[in-house]
Protein backbone atom coordinates (compact mmCIF):
# COMPACT_ATOMS: atom_id res chain seq x y z
CA UNK A 1 0.00 0.00 0.00
CA UNK A 2 1.06 3.36 -1.10
CA UNK A 3 2.05 6.26 1.61
CA UNK A 4 1.91 9.52 0.20
CA UNK A 5 3.03 12.27 2.08
CA UNK A 6 4.54 15.64 0.88
CA UNK A 7 8.20 16.23 0.58
CA UNK A 8 10.84 19.30 0.95
CA UNK A 9 13.13 19.48 -1.82
CA UNK A 10 16.72 20.95 -1.77
CA UNK A 11 17.56 24.48 -2.59
CA UNK A 12 18.76 24.89 -5.60
CA UNK A 13 22.50 25.27 -6.81
CA UNK A 14 24.29 25.25 -10.12
CA UNK A 15 27.22 22.99 -10.19
CA UNK A 16 29.64 20.72 -13.18
CA UNK A 17 29.64 17.25 -12.06
CA UNK A 18 33.11 16.24 -12.24
CA UNK A 19 34.02 12.37 -12.76
CA UNK A 20 35.08 11.63 -9.27
CA UNK A 21 31.97 12.91 -8.10
CA UNK A 22 29.63 10.56 -10.83
CA UNK A 23 28.89 7.67 -7.35
CA UNK A 24 27.28 10.67 -5.79
CA UNK A 25 25.54 12.31 -8.31
CA UNK A 26 21.99 12.50 -7.68
CA UNK A 27 19.94 15.91 -7.24
CA UNK A 28 18.48 15.38 -3.67
CA UNK A 29 15.09 17.71 -4.70
CA UNK A 30 12.90 18.19 -7.52
CA UNK A 31 14.27 19.69 -10.76
CA UNK A 32 14.76 23.48 -9.77
CA UNK A 33 14.12 24.61 -13.57
CA UNK A 34 10.56 22.44 -13.52
CA UNK A 35 9.13 23.03 -9.63
CA UNK A 36 6.20 24.48 -9.36
CA UNK A 37 5.59 26.79 -6.52
CA UNK A 38 2.49 25.67 -5.88
CA UNK A 39 3.62 21.77 -6.33
CA UNK A 40 2.07 19.47 -4.04
CA UNK A 41 3.80 16.47 -5.80
CA UNK A 42 3.46 12.31 -4.75
CA UNK A 43 5.91 10.97 -2.33
CA UNK A 44 6.01 7.06 -2.05
CA UNK A 45 7.86 5.70 1.05
CA UNK A 46 10.77 2.93 1.22
CA UNK A 47 8.89 0.18 3.43
CA UNK A 48 9.39 -2.72 1.88
CA UNK A 49 11.86 -1.67 -0.61
CA UNK A 50 15.21 -2.26 -1.28
CA UNK A 51 16.68 1.23 -2.90
CA UNK A 52 20.16 2.15 -3.70
CA UNK A 53 22.60 3.92 -6.09
CA UNK A 54 24.25 1.21 -8.15
CA UNK A 55 26.91 1.79 -11.42
CA UNK A 56 27.75 -0.38 -14.01
CA UNK A 57 30.18 0.29 -17.03
CA UNK A 58 29.54 1.71 -20.62
CA UNK A 59 31.89 2.22 -22.40
CA UNK A 60 34.72 2.39 -20.12
CA UNK A 61 32.39 4.94 -17.95
CA UNK A 62 30.93 3.78 -14.16
CA UNK A 63 27.30 4.91 -14.91
CA UNK A 64 25.28 5.78 -11.77
CA UNK A 65 21.80 4.19 -11.94
CA UNK A 66 19.04 4.61 -9.52
CA UNK A 67 17.43 1.86 -8.18
CA UNK A 68 13.97 0.53 -6.35
CA UNK A 69 13.44 -3.17 -5.83
CA UNK A 70 11.09 -5.06 -3.65
CA UNK A 71 12.60 -6.63 -0.60
CA UNK A 72 11.74 -10.16 -1.21
CA UNK A 73 13.22 -13.13 -2.56
CA UNK A 74 12.15 -14.02 -6.22
CA UNK A 75 13.36 -12.75 -9.87
CA UNK A 76 11.24 -9.82 -10.83
CA UNK A 77 9.88 -8.04 -14.15
CA UNK A 78 12.03 -5.16 -14.18
CA UNK A 79 11.39 -1.70 -15.64
CA UNK A 80 13.88 0.50 -17.55
CA UNK A 81 13.12 4.55 -16.85
CA UNK A 82 14.30 7.08 -19.09
CA UNK A 83 14.23 10.60 -17.10
CA UNK A 84 13.25 13.97 -18.96
CA UNK A 85 15.80 16.45 -19.67
CA UNK A 86 16.48 16.80 -16.23
CA UNK A 87 17.73 13.97 -15.11
CA UNK A 88 17.81 11.69 -11.48
CA UNK A 89 15.61 13.91 -9.23
CA UNK A 90 13.14 13.00 -6.97
CA UNK A 91 10.08 12.78 -9.57
CA UNK A 92 12.10 10.03 -11.08
CA UNK A 93 13.47 8.54 -7.98
CA UNK A 94 9.42 8.74 -7.05
CA UNK A 95 8.16 6.68 -10.12
CA UNK A 96 11.00 4.01 -9.43
CA UNK A 97 9.39 3.77 -5.96
CA UNK A 98 6.33 3.67 -7.27
CA UNK A 99 6.78 0.76 -9.85
CA UNK A 100 9.09 -1.25 -6.91
CA UNK A 101 5.93 -1.03 -4.33
CA UNK A 102 3.88 -3.02 -7.31
CA UNK A 103 6.27 -5.55 -7.75
CA UNK A 104 8.83 -4.35 -10.37
CA UNK A 105 12.50 -3.29 -10.37
CA UNK A 106 13.08 -0.26 -11.45
CA UNK A 107 16.74 1.36 -12.74
CA UNK A 108 17.05 4.69 -14.43
CA UNK A 109 20.51 5.94 -15.65
CA UNK A 110 21.80 8.90 -14.96
CA UNK A 111 22.67 9.69 -18.62
CA UNK A 112 24.11 13.00 -18.47
CA UNK A 113 26.63 12.91 -15.65
CA UNK A 114 29.83 12.43 -17.74
CA UNK A 115 28.82 15.91 -18.32
CA UNK A 116 26.82 17.53 -15.98
CA UNK A 117 23.76 17.09 -13.12
CA UNK A 118 20.62 19.06 -14.85
CA UNK A 119 18.41 18.93 -12.23
CA UNK A 120 19.88 21.43 -9.77
CA UNK A 121 20.30 24.22 -13.05
CA UNK A 122 17.77 27.34 -12.37
CA UNK A 123 18.93 28.26 -16.37
CA UNK A 124 16.78 26.02 -19.28
CA UNK A 125 19.90 26.93 -21.58
CA UNK A 126 22.12 25.00 -19.22
CA UNK A 127 20.09 22.15 -18.79
CA UNK A 128 19.59 22.02 -22.95
CA UNK A 129 23.53 22.23 -23.09
CA UNK A 130 23.87 19.22 -21.31
CA UNK A 131 21.62 17.28 -22.68
CA UNK A 132 22.63 18.39 -26.14
CA UNK A 133 26.13 16.46 -25.43
CA UNK A 134 24.30 13.16 -24.71
CA UNK A 135 24.27 11.68 -28.31
CA UNK A 136 22.35 8.71 -29.21
CA UNK A 137 24.74 6.58 -29.95
CA UNK A 138 26.04 7.26 -26.18
CA UNK A 139 21.93 7.17 -24.94
CA UNK A 140 21.65 3.64 -26.81
CA UNK A 141 24.72 2.09 -25.46
CA UNK A 142 24.13 2.98 -21.86
CA UNK A 143 20.63 1.00 -22.38
CA UNK A 144 22.50 -1.72 -23.44
CA UNK A 145 24.94 -1.59 -20.85
CA UNK A 146 22.21 -1.12 -18.45
CA UNK A 147 20.29 -4.14 -19.95
CA UNK A 148 23.14 -6.56 -19.26
CA UNK A 149 23.59 -5.05 -15.71
CA UNK A 150 19.68 -6.54 -15.15
CA UNK A 151 19.72 -9.18 -16.25
CA UNK A 152 22.59 -10.13 -14.39
CA UNK A 153 21.08 -9.52 -11.30
CA UNK A 154 19.65 -12.38 -9.14
CA UNK A 155 16.27 -10.39 -8.34
CA UNK A 156 15.19 -9.65 -12.12
CA UNK A 157 13.35 -12.11 -14.42
CA UNK A 158 15.55 -11.73 -17.46
CA UNK A 159 12.24 -12.35 -19.83
CA UNK A 160 10.08 -9.69 -18.77
CA UNK A 161 11.60 -6.62 -19.54
CA UNK A 162 9.85 -3.18 -19.93
CA UNK A 163 10.86 0.74 -20.50
CA UNK A 164 9.47 3.79 -20.09
CA UNK A 165 10.44 6.92 -20.16
CA UNK A 166 9.39 10.93 -20.18
CA UNK A 167 9.75 14.00 -22.13
CA UNK A 168 13.36 13.55 -23.59
CA UNK A 169 13.31 9.83 -21.88
CA UNK A 170 9.88 9.53 -24.06
CA UNK A 171 12.06 9.60 -27.07
CA UNK A 172 14.65 7.17 -25.70
CA UNK A 173 11.95 4.68 -24.97
CA UNK A 174 10.78 4.68 -28.54
CA UNK A 175 14.46 4.38 -30.01
CA UNK A 176 15.05 1.31 -26.94
CA UNK A 177 12.18 -0.81 -28.49
CA UNK A 178 13.68 -0.23 -32.07
CA UNK A 179 17.11 -1.15 -31.11
CA UNK A 180 17.15 -4.09 -28.51
CA UNK A 181 14.92 -7.05 -28.60
CA UNK A 182 15.18 -7.86 -25.23
CA UNK A 183 12.52 -5.69 -24.29
CA UNK A 184 8.91 -6.85 -24.22
CA UNK A 185 7.14 -4.17 -23.89
CA UNK A 186 7.48 0.12 -24.00
CA UNK A 187 5.72 3.06 -22.92
CA UNK A 188 6.47 6.44 -23.78
CA UNK A 189 5.39 9.55 -22.50
CA UNK A 190 5.44 12.49 -24.72
CA UNK A 191 8.22 11.83 -26.08
CA UNK A 192 9.38 13.38 -29.41
CA UNK A 193 8.66 11.14 -32.11
CA UNK A 194 9.80 13.26 -35.48
CA UNK A 195 12.52 15.58 -36.11
CA UNK A 196 11.78 19.23 -35.91
CA UNK A 197 11.40 21.53 -38.55
CA UNK A 198 13.15 24.67 -37.00
CA UNK A 199 16.05 24.96 -36.59
CA UNK A 200 17.11 21.43 -38.98
CA UNK A 201 17.88 18.79 -36.71
CA UNK A 202 21.34 17.39 -36.48
CA UNK A 203 21.82 14.95 -39.41
CA UNK A 204 23.36 12.27 -36.37
CA UNK A 205 19.99 12.07 -34.64
CA UNK A 206 17.90 8.88 -34.81
CA UNK A 207 13.71 9.72 -34.87
CA UNK A 208 11.28 7.22 -34.20
CA UNK A 209 9.43 7.81 -36.96
CA UNK A 210 11.96 6.82 -39.41
CA UNK A 211 12.72 3.59 -37.40
CA UNK A 212 9.02 2.40 -36.46
CA UNK A 213 9.90 -0.57 -38.89
CA UNK A 214 12.71 -2.03 -36.92
CA UNK A 215 10.29 -2.14 -33.71
CA UNK A 216 11.46 -5.33 -31.62
CA UNK A 217 8.71 -4.40 -29.29
CA UNK A 218 5.42 -2.75 -29.08
CA UNK A 219 5.23 0.80 -27.61
CA UNK A 220 2.13 2.38 -26.05
CA UNK A 221 2.47 6.70 -26.74
CA UNK A 222 0.71 9.04 -24.08
CA UNK A 223 1.24 12.60 -25.34
CA UNK A 224 -1.18 15.28 -24.79
CA UNK A 225 -3.58 17.37 -26.73
CA UNK A 226 -2.05 21.08 -26.03
CA UNK A 227 1.47 19.94 -26.57
CA UNK A 228 2.76 20.77 -29.93
CA UNK A 229 4.42 17.21 -29.75
CA UNK A 230 1.15 16.25 -30.37
CA UNK A 231 1.33 17.34 -34.03
CA UNK A 232 3.81 14.58 -34.94
CA UNK A 233 1.06 11.53 -33.59
CA UNK A 234 -0.34 11.48 -37.25
CA UNK A 235 3.18 11.29 -38.90
CA UNK A 236 3.97 8.19 -36.50
CA UNK A 237 0.49 6.29 -36.47
CA UNK A 238 0.99 6.79 -40.42
CA UNK A 239 4.66 4.98 -39.87
CA UNK A 240 3.19 2.21 -37.30
CA UNK A 241 0.60 1.46 -40.30
CA UNK A 242 2.79 1.69 -43.08
CA UNK A 243 5.35 -0.78 -40.58
CA UNK A 244 2.57 -3.41 -39.85
CA UNK A 245 3.11 -2.75 -36.05
CA UNK A 246 0.00 -3.33 -34.70
CA UNK A 247 0.70 -3.93 -31.84
CA UNK A 248 1.81 0.03 -30.98
CA UNK A 249 -0.48 2.29 -30.29
CA UNK A 250 -0.77 6.23 -29.12
CA UNK A 251 -3.28 7.50 -27.12
CA UNK A 252 -3.53 11.42 -27.17
CA UNK A 253 -5.55 13.10 -23.74
CA UNK A 254 -7.33 16.52 -25.78
CA UNK A 255 -6.88 18.74 -22.64
CA UNK A 256 -3.14 17.59 -21.22
CA UNK A 257 -0.06 19.73 -21.99
CA UNK A 258 3.38 18.79 -21.99
CA UNK A 259 4.72 17.28 -18.84
CA UNK A 260 1.25 16.16 -17.34
CA UNK A 261 2.68 13.61 -15.48
CA UNK A 262 5.06 15.63 -13.63
CA UNK A 263 3.21 16.12 -11.14
CA UNK A 264 5.88 18.61 -9.28
CA UNK A 265 5.32 20.82 -12.67
CA UNK A 266 2.29 23.56 -13.48
CA UNK A 267 1.81 21.04 -16.70
CA UNK A 268 0.49 18.30 -14.27
CA UNK A 269 -2.73 16.99 -14.84
CA UNK A 270 -4.06 14.32 -12.93
CA UNK A 271 -6.63 12.91 -14.02
CA UNK A 272 -5.10 12.46 -17.20
CA UNK A 273 -1.61 11.10 -15.51
CA UNK A 274 -3.71 8.58 -13.19
CA UNK A 275 -5.37 7.29 -16.48
CA UNK A 276 -1.88 6.84 -18.31
CA UNK A 277 -0.48 5.27 -15.22
CA UNK A 278 -3.03 2.21 -15.83
CA UNK A 279 -2.77 2.17 -19.20
CA UNK A 280 0.92 1.64 -18.91
CA UNK A 281 0.32 -1.32 -16.40
CA UNK A 282 -2.64 -2.75 -18.36
CA UNK A 283 0.29 -2.64 -21.43
CA UNK A 284 3.16 -4.25 -19.84
CA UNK A 285 0.78 -6.93 -18.59
CA UNK A 286 -0.56 -7.87 -21.73
CA UNK A 287 2.43 -7.58 -23.33
CA UNK A 288 4.16 -10.26 -20.46
CA UNK A 289 5.73 -7.80 -17.83
CA UNK A 290 3.52 -7.83 -15.09
CA UNK A 291 4.55 -8.44 -11.73
CA UNK A 292 3.25 -11.47 -9.43
CA UNK A 293 0.72 -10.30 -6.28
CA UNK A 294 3.23 -8.53 -3.51
CA UNK A 295 2.68 -6.77 -1.03
CA UNK A 296 5.41 -4.70 0.21
CA UNK A 297 3.63 -3.97 3.92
Amino acid sequence: MLTLTQPEGAPARDFHLTRRGVAAAFFTGYAAAGLWANADPIHTDEAGLIVSTVSFPSAGFPLPAYLARPDAKGGFPTILVASEVFGIHEYIKDVCRRLAKLGYVALAPAFFVRVGDPAPLTDMSAVIKIVARASDQQVLGDVGAAVKFMKAQPFVDRSRLAVTGFCWGGGVTWLACETFADFKAGVAWYGRMVPPQNPPPDPKRLWPVALAANLRAPVLGLYGGQDQLAASVPAMRAALAAAHQSSSEIIVYPDAGHGFHADYRASYNAADAQDGWRRMLAFFSKNGVAPKSFNPG
